[in-house]
């Protein structure tokens, strides 16, 4: 018995793709097999563990939940678009600094997350405490560093963004 795909046209990491997809393909299984965009993960397939996250028309989404066929027309950025962009190169070195990237796995998901955070954030000059950034990653899981890493990385960079040097106000 053959599938049914459908034709779908979108723009990934600014590029305009059009591909015929299985209607019931999930967008990260899209990115990761017929684009070869390998950096978001699949692992729980139930979105919630994060590996799978990407940018969907400027919003995290997961991509083991959404079909594809959504993402007909929309503009989505994945970690290797980001990471081009140089949007999060200030938090990719500060996770490397601070060896929140341990094993790599929720790595993607981990800076697509928190760069959601800084933006909103830091875009008025505000740097979240702790506990703001660790809600904002709680649907995010991590098997080896524990977070606290993870959570110096984004702190950091959200006082460097916002001029604060580690050590200055709270």
């Amino acid at each position: 018995m053959n599938e049914e795909t459908i034709e779908i046209a979108l723009t990934v990491n600014g590029e305009q793709v059009t591909h015929t997809v299985p209607v019931r393909r999930h967008l990260v299984d899209f990115l990761r097999l017929d684009l070869n965009l390998t950096g978001s993960h699949l692992a729980c397939e139930h979105g919630v563990c994060g590996a799978c996250t990407v940018r969907v028309d400027g919003v995290i989404a997961r991509g083991c939940l959404m079909l594809a066929v959504q993402a007909n027309g929309a503009d989505v950025v994945t970690i290797e678009g980001l990471s081009a962009s140089g949007e999060v190169a200030d938090l990719q070195k500060e996770f490397e600094t601070r060896n929140a990237a341990q094993c790599g796995f929720c790595t993607p998901g981990m800076v697509l997350t928190s760069a959601e955070l800084l933006a909103q954030m830091t875009s008025g000059g505000g740097v979240p405490d702790r506990e703001v950034i660790r809600d904002h990653l709680s649907g995010n899981l991590c098997r080896c560093t524990g977070y606290q890493a993870i959570v110096d990385a984004v702190e950091a960079t959200a006082r460097a963004r916002a001029g604060i040097t580690m050590g200055e106000g709270a």
